[in-house]
């Protein structure tokens, strides 16, 4: 394990994944890396050939089924798919006791919901990670439910601080956050294959069009994240007057590239409501 993630767990706790999906995966992946031993790691999931996958890769414990899984651990991680959510939670609703603590990263699934699925005063958690997640580099948004106390906040935070970072937010907030950080990764890959088609428009070969893209983007949001300065101050500070930066930019702005982004941010968080509702 590294000190990469806060260590808000104890050395007791114990973490079970219901579902190794795309998302489950990497978040088993970074926890063993980071914060929790191996034997202390427990998944299930329908496909069995990905649970024997994992505990062979990683040396973490495979349950045969979620009743077994939620005998042996602390905090139950449900990353199933969303519409298996309520036969799931029902199934193991007796089982799951008020000491443990149930993280849940359904899309669309409310902590109302989620409450209503189980007996008690279970606490509950509701995450919204987005893809980049599987690479070390999420964002996850955290809200508490009901009985959900500090404690809980502080351990949902150290499992997603070992895929990325966090934040806790309300859950009214999570369609926006969908809308921003849940679909924005699609976004930044349209952004960057249109500055790679963009440079073999003007003469340089995909590969290095490719590299010079990629580089950039991370180059820019790295400057951003350390400097914790305005965007709009980095722009200033690379645009020369009458210079190719601010001739760029020129037509950016008369393409209304901030009103497309705007809409493209709204559009996706007004379908995040409405899927909500489904």
């Amino acid at each position: 394990m590294s000190e990469r993630a806060n260590t808000f767990l104890s050395t007791t706790d114990r973490l079970g994944a219901i579902g190794v999906g795309n998302m489950g995966t990497a978040i088993i992946r970074g926890v063993a890396k980071n914060l929790l031993s191996s034997e202390k790691i427990f998944v299930t999931d329908v496909d069995t050939k990905k649970v024997d996958d994992l505990r062979i890769e990683l040396g973490i414990n495979a349950c045969a089924t979620i009743n077994e899984l939620v005998e042996n651990v602390d905090i139950i991680l449900y990353s199933a798919k969303p519409n298996n959510a309520e036969k799931v939670l029902t199934q193991i609703s007796t089982l799951i006791k008020p000491r443990q603590l149930l993280i849940s990263i359904a899309a669309g699934i409310t902590i109302t919901k989620l409450e209503s699925y189980l007996a008690g005063t279970v606490p509950v958690i509701r995450v919204m990670p987005n893809i980049a997640v599987t690479v070390g580099s999420g964002i996850a948004a955290i809200s508490p439910g009901s009985y959900a106390d500090e404690n809980h906040l502080a351990k949902s935070q150290a499992i997603f601080n070992a895929v990325g970072s966090s934040l806790i937010t309300e859950e009214k907030q999570l369609d926006a956050v969908t809308g921003l950080s849940g679909s924005g990764p699609a976004f930044v890959f349209m952004f960057i294959e249109a500055l790679i088609d963009a440079g073999v428009h003007v003469g340089l070969s995909r590969e290095n069009a490719h590299q010079l893209a990629v580089q950039t983007v991370l180059g820019a949001g790295k400057i951003i994240d350390q400097n914790k300065e305005h965007p709009a101050v980095w722009k200033s500070r690379v645009t020369t007057p009458a210079g190719t930066t601010a001739a760029g930019l020129f037509e950016l702005e008369r393409g209304k590239f901030r009103s497309i982004v705007n809409a493209a941010v709204i559009a996706a968080t007004e379908r995040a409501q409405e899927l909500a509702h489904i």
